[in-house]
């Protein structure tokens, strides 16, 4: 990779400010747009988005876009319609976002771009796991009337993120088990000292658990499985959209439920930027750079 790089970081959240900070550190010329409310480093001046074709790298927020076609900037108090955006780039640029979806897609092919997803990456989707499951922990430990140690905890799915969060709450003295659907999965719970629920057989049989941490981006607690969880039990869904909560049902029931979304750039966003820097490098060198 060239010592020196022309980046522009375009749109999102405390991770993508810190994300330009980081690349500035290593010595690249940074451009900042949409983000001008970072309140860590104060008010930051409207980068004229004109100037974007001239960059080497392109980085687009984790999600790039919200509903209505607009750029995902929460840190920004104007609405920026990415359409505008990819107007403003070059088929050569190397550009890259998290979580591209069809219509995305569709768009930058309309101009020529080439737009890959850093989210679709095994090693930030690893590195993300780590936040996540320390979210999940500090969200327990601020609404439960009890400790960690000694409450009962259900984990939803075993993959990166449900692995390390049923191992972070065990070490913290939870007795911890574990619904998945693979029979390889529940073998490595077993293996691990947790208990083991099979996903498919969940009615009827939560109504022990103080917390349920679901971690399944697809419906698996319904109101069938909801009718049986305690009033006092705290739901921590930490699953992308469309979640994996009834939340109608949970609502109605009168269940706690929480939706995390996009922990790691609320509880640790730099440890988030520097997890999306590294794999950002990872790609860049993987493309000649």
């Amino acid at each position: 990779m060239k010592h020196e790089l022309n980046i522009w970081v375009v749109g999102g959240d405390m991770r993508q400010a810190k994300l330009a900070q980081l690349l500035a550190l290593d010595g690249h010329t940074v451009h900042t747009y949409a983000l001008e409310q970072d309140r860590s480093t104060g008010p930051l001046p409207e980068e004229d988005l004109s100037q974007a074709e001239k960059a080497d790298c392109v980085v687009l927020p984790l999600l790039v876009s919200t509903e209505g076609g607009l750029l995902n900037a929460p840190l920004s108090q104007t609405d920026h319609p990415l359409s505008d955006v990819l107007d403003a780039l070059r088929p050569s640029q190397f550009i890259c976002g998290g979580r591209l979806d069809s219509e995305i897609l569709a768009l930058a092919a309309h101009r020529g771009l080439t737009i890959r997803d850093y989210f679709a990456r095994e090693e930030l989707a690893v590195a993300n796991a780590v936040p996540t499951a320390e979210g999940a922990i500090q969200l327990a430990m601020e609404h439960l009337p009890i400790t960690i140690h000694g409450a009962r905890v259900l984990v939803v799915g075993f993959g990166r993120v449900g692995r390390l969060t049923a191992q972070r709450f065990q070490a913290l003295g939870a007795k911890v088990s574990v619904a998945a659907r693979r029979y390889e999965q529940l073998a490595w719970a077993q293996a691990m000292g947790l208990g083991t629920e099979h996903l498919a057989h969940l009615a009827g049989w939560l109504c022990g658990y103080d917390l349920i941490v679901n971690t399944v981006p697809a419906q698996v607690l319904g109101r069938l499985e909801l009718e049986d969880v305690k009033e006092d039990c705290l739901i921590l869904d930490l699953a992308s959209k469309p979640g994996g909560v009834d939340l109608r049902a949970a609502g109605e029931l009168g269940l706690t439920v929480i939706w995390a979304l996009s922990l790691p750039g609320k509880v640790a966003p730099v440890t988030a930027g520097a997890a999306i820097k590294s794999t950002i490098y990872n790609m860049l060198q993987e493309a000649g750079y």
